[in-house]
């Protein structure tokens, strides 16, 4: 079911609650957002469509992938990035990234896994978990 985005500051900067089995709805919901969204957007948490849980939605080599719970491990090769938001209005805004992450997260099986990602995927994963943690750009 595709979800109205969220734009109140107050509400997205609030940390997310790990995700467990009875969420899995919520990914599915992300993904159609997401999805509907995909002209405009690469990327999506799901504090963005009204439910604080640790899940993340994002474009990885043409197909989108669901993390729940992701936790970066690992980050090397900073940089500084500019990135806007759909649920924040205003111009795109500064942001230090990392080249290189290392992610630990639950697929939508609840299986744990732990991946390295690069450059403009690794960029996305920092911008979601950035909103999972509360934190705007």
């Amino acid at each position: 079911m595709i979800r109205p985005l969220v734009h109140d500051p107050i509400f997205l900067s609030q940390k997310s609650s790990l995700a467990g089995k009875e969420d899995l709805s919520v990914a599915k919901d992300l993904l159609d957002t997401l999805n509907a969204y995909k002209g405009q957007c690469v990327g999506m948490a799901a504090n963005m469509i009204g439910v604080r849980k640790s899940i993340i939605a994002f474009e990885n080599a043409g197909t989108y992938m669901v993390m729940l719970n992701p936790v970066i491990l690992e980050k090397i090769g900073m940089y500084e990035a500019e990135e806007g938001c759909l649920s924040l209005l205003g111009e795109p805004r500064k942001a230090k990234r990392f080249q290189m992450i290392r992610v630990q997260y639950q697929t939508e099986r609840l299986e744990t896994r732990t991946d390295v990602f690069l450059g403009w995927t690794a960029q996305i994963i920092q911008h979601e978990v950035d909103h999972c943690n509360g934190i705007l750009i």
